[in-house]
């Protein structure tokens, strides 16, 4: 499920992005840009809640699991800045221009947790195949 979730919230991310940055600079597109962020933040969820699952299957814990401890700590600021946008929205919270700066937060934090955890499951593969490696390398070694 991650596999599937990660990427297509990373292609909301990024047109969400897009649609924040012209409102931003345009002043028009309101509509469109809450949207997308609403959509971006229920994909968010979605994905903490499958992997969630996925850390309790793998580390038999739900979260904070010693190998993802700082990128789930992060998660909850990533969590946090999302949840007070639609706070802010719901609630009128904030000007139009205010709430679309939380937006702009929130997804700069989750771009950096996004980084955290690519940059994570890269290492795990280059340990993956030097492991494989070393193994292949030793006489009498099936690997």
């Amino acid at each position: 499920m991650q596999g599937i979730l990660a990427p297509v919230q990373f292609a909301v991310f990024l047109i969400s992005l897009a649609l924040v940055l012209r409102y931003l600079f345009t002043g028009e597109g309101f509509a469109v840009a809450t949207a997308s962020i609403v959509f971006k933040t229920l994909v968010l969820y979605a994905i903490m809640i499958t992997g969630s699952i996925w850390e309790r299957e793998v580390f038999g814990c739900y979260l904070f699991a010693p190998a993802f401890f700082w990128e789930d700590v992060f998660s909850f600021l990533v969590l946090a800045l999302h949840t007070a946008y639609l706070l802010a929205l719901f609630t009128g919270l904030g000007d139009p221009r205010q709430q679309m700066l939380l937006a702009l937060a929130a997804y700069a934090s989750y771009f950096v947790n996004a980084t955290q955890f690519v940059l994570k499951l890269r290492a795990a593969r280059r340990d993956e195949r030097l492991a494989l490696s070393a193994a292949s390398s030793i006489p009498g070694s099936r690997a």
